[in-house]
């Protein structure tokens, strides 16, 4: 699948409004995607690191309008973890240097924000 056809949309409720500040972003995503494809596709869309995906199915609800009845469809739902913290790692390399590794990934989603 195409990292467009795997992120459907994000979901803006004020729940989710407070879980932006720790990190956590959730989305719309395809009823057969997994949480690798997950991850792979926010991590190619939005240039931030992942930590952790949770996903779940939300159920349809019945709907009535008159006398007519019917239901909505079920939906997939992930909530995505970023790495919020891009400062610079070090550890010891070969010989016990210090070696710097410098992360090239963005703090947060810049599309929730309307940035």
């Amino acid at each position: 699948m195409v990292a467009e056809d795997i992120i459907l949309a994000p979901v803006v409720t004020e729940k989710s409004n407070l879980d932006m500040q720790e990190g956590k972003y959730t989305f719309r995503v395809a009823k057969k995607a997994t949480k690798v494809e997950i991850k792979n596709a926010v991590e190619k869309l939005f240039e931030v690191k992942v930590l952790k995906v949770n996903t779940m199915t939300v159920k349809g609800k019945d709907k009535r309008v008159g006398v007519h009845q019917g239901r909505t469809s079920d939906w997939k739902k992930a909530i995505v973890t970023i790495d919020t913290d891009v400062s610079e790692k070090s550890f010891l390399g070969k010989g016990g240097k210090a070696v710097k590794v410098s992360k090239k990934y963005n703090s947060s989603i810049d599309a929730f924000t309307g940035v």
